[in-house]
């Protein structure tokens, strides 16, 4: 069980990151990345896509957050969810991300 909880915390730890990366794209002057490593397309309205980025990393760290509490069960086949999850989850951000913000806010 001690393994669960440090694991479930572990997770949280991360939801939290990312969370406060979205809170810290609230308040950014200059575009945020998405890609690591990649430099930020031109952006036309740079508030508005730093507010769609910052609740894009908030939702992710919250859903994410929600995705471990499985830890805390005692079924490991509870624990497949959480994975799977994530693995859905990041895709969709991804495409959220390519197909909403980027096209929405790029300039052109």
């Amino acid at each position: 069980m001690t393994g669960r909880i440090i694991g479930f915390i572990i997770w949280q730890a991360v939801g939290l990151f990312f969370v406060g990366n979205g809170l810290w794209c609230f308040k950014a002057k200059k575009p945020s990345g998405f890609w690591a490593n990649a430099r930020t397309a031109p952006i036309e309205d740079v508030r508005a896509y730093n507010k769609a980025m910052g609740s894009l990393w908030c939702v992710y760290g919250i859903v994410l957050m929600i995705l471990g509490v499985p830890f805390l069960l005692e079924n490991g086949l509870w624990i497949m969810l959480s994975c799977v999850g994530v693995m859905v989850e990041t895709i969709g951000v991804m495409a959220v991300y390519t197909l909403v913000i980027e096209k929405k806010y790029r300039k052109k």
